[in-house]
């Protein structure tokens, strides 16, 4: 099929907001985002965690928890994978337009299954006084971030509907792909012609990479690495005489 045009022969015409918030505000907020979490594990290791709020009150954690991680889970790789694998290494089996589709439906189900999540979340977060008054500011902050994200996110969903060719999906893609081999103005020009509704979607999605650092998001880089090999636990009972 025809990919969609980089826009290139129009770069004249890009305006210093769309060049700075598609071309340049993505290395800052990536270079923010390693500092920041270099200088967090440096200084402040304890802090790396969630801060989970489930001893405070556990009425409907598991299913909030459980419903808004599988969701985010499917989202992220979805994005990880649909935007930096390139056109070629799939165009022999699958066309744009019918990868576009499985997006569609494949991320919209785990968007719901993850909006539901996320609402669950936010109303013990906002309305259980325990909750609430042991929160700070950025973990009430981050989750009506998210909470925003995602339905841009969704709400993209009926916009991809109206065309289904794949061409813009090719557009979007090749904006991360760009950004990641260092072609910032090119990058910029690809998002020229997109919707409104993608832009906002990309921008603060760049916004959360900026901040997680500064959040409880930080945990989304942790595993348990060591997990397997670490030393038994011995744990002695006390007996009373």
């Amino acid at each position: 099929m025809e990919i969609a045009s980089t826009g290139f022969e129009s770069l004249a015409n890009l305006s210093w907001l769309q060049i700075f918030l598609f071309g340049v505000y993505p290395y800052i907020a990536l270079a923010i985002a390693i500092v920041g979490t270099w200088v967090r594990f440096d200084l402040s290791q304890y802090s790396w965690k969630t801060g989970s709020s489930q001893m405070l009150r556990s009425k409907n954690m598991r299913w909030a928890s459980n419903l808004f991680h599988v969701g985010i889970i499917i989202v992220l790789l979805g994005h990880l994978f649909g935007m930096l694998t390139p056109h070629f290494l799939y165009e022999s089996f699958i066309s744009a337009g019918r990868k576009q589709v499985v997006a569609v439906v494949v991320g919209g189900i785990a968007g719901v299954f993850c909006w539901i999540g996320l609402a669950m979340l936010l109303w013990r977060r906002f309305t259980d006084d325990r909750i609430s008054n042991t929160s700070n500011f950025s973990d009430k902050l981050v989750l009506v971030l998210l909470f925003v994200q995602l339905n841009l996110g969704l709400i993209s969903i009926f916009t991809s509907m109206q065309h289904l060719d794949g061409l813009t999906m090719m557009n979007l893609a090749g904006w991360a792909q760009d950004i990641t081999i260092l072609r910032p103005v090119q990058a910029a020009a690809r998002i020229e012609q997109a919707d409104l509704i993608y832009q906002l979607h990309m921008a603060l999605g760049i916004t959360l990479i900026m901040i997680f650092p500064f959040t409880r998001l930080i945990h989304i880089i942790s595993a348990p690495v060591w997990y397997f090999g670490r030393r038994y636990q011995i744990v002695r009972q006390k007996r009373s005489q």
